[in-house]
């Protein structure tokens, strides 16, 4: 279980990253490209990138692993590529030998490419700097508006949602297992991770690729970052300007999602009335109820939602 625990100080001290961050980005889709799961959504996205992805950058497949729990040094706070390779190479010299174990073991290639970047050969680092530069050509950089427009639509999402409901709700809404004992938030699910933040607060971060349990990192400023899903993943970002700010926030389909569920709908009904699948259907309901929006009950073998107050709120606002 991962569990954050605040004192009255860090309550006060939740805030917003500015902006989406290039090197974050491209770890967590390098990451995004090797997960099973919200096949739905990602299932098309994850086929592409990973045809389209050069030879060269293989490698770094060794490093980021499926389950986001991955050293920091290779996705540095970093506003732009540039900053951020050299950063990059900058933490080279600072590696912990006992972090090449851990490494080591999780990749699934072999281990001498990655001894050769712990022992600070030349050629392992000028690989290395290759490989980020090609996946991010490839992954990044032809999609960073819809990036930054994924998290700029859950940034203002849930600063309403902080606004109008506090930091119990905001934080409860980034994942279906996330909840809260007493001053502690947590999330269900495995690896255990236990913090005290000890009143240095806490900085949200939204990513349009990451679709696992909220990530906690440490930022150079010795704030912990939690990063976690954008409510808006960029799959289901349309390539020009949403139609509205509903659709920005939650994507054209699961925000026509929510406008039906105005009235109670079962599963079936909503793929039949959308023409989509049952699972993009489970999908995206799952993502609306975690955020509050829906709530779903099963009668029999029907399974229904409806919207919420929140979500009818959402609604009347335009997002």
């Amino acid at each position: 279980m991962l569990r954050v625990h605040f004192t009255a100080e860090d309550l006060f001290n939740v805030t917003f990253a500015s902006e989406p961050l290039p090197m974050v980005e491209l770890a967590m889709a390098l990451v995004a490209s090797q997960r099973t799961d919200e096949t739905a959504v990602f299932g098309r996205w994850r086929s592409r990138a990973t045809q389209g992805l050069p030879g060269r950058v293989r490698p770094l497949l060794d490093l980021l692993r499926p389950d986001g729990d991955n050293p920091q040094f290779v996705e540095p706070y970093a506003r732009t590529l540039e900053e951020g390779l050299a950063a990059v190479r900058e933490a080279g010299a600072r590696l912990a030998p006992e972090e090449l174990g851990r490494v080591a073991a999780r990749a699934p290639g072999g281990g001498s490419w990655l001894r050769a970047l712990w022992g600070q050969d030349r050629e392992a680092w000028d690989q290395l700097d290759g490989a980020l530069r090609s996946a991010y050509e490839v992954l990044v950089a032809p999609h960073w508006p819809r990036i930054r427009q994924s998290f700029q639509a859950d940034v203002a999402w849930r600063t309403r949602l902080l606004a109008a409901h506090g930091i119990r709700v905001a934080l409860a809404s980034t994942h279906p297992a996330a909840g809260w004992t007493g001053t502690a938030f947590e999330v269900d699910r495995d690896p255990a991770y236990e913090i005290r933040l000890a009143g240095r607060g806490l900085l949200l971060m939204p990513s349009p690729f990451w679709t696992g349990r909220p990530l906690l990192a440490e930022h150079p400023s010795g704030r912990h970052v939690l990063l976690y899903p954008a409510m808006t993943p960029l799959p289901l970002v349309g390539p020009g300007p949403a139609e509205g700010a509903l659709d920005a926030l939650l994507g054209r389909t699961r925000a026509a999602v929510l406008q039906l569920l105005v009235q109670q709908r079962t599963t079936s009904e909503l793929a039949r009335d959308l023409d989509i699948s049952l699972p993009s259907v489970s999908e995206h309901t799952r993502t609306l109820r975690a955020a509050g929006l829906i709530t779903t009950r099963r009668d029999g073998k029907a399974v229904l939602h409806s919207a919420t107050g929140l979500g009818v709120d959402l609604l009347h606002s335009g997002g």
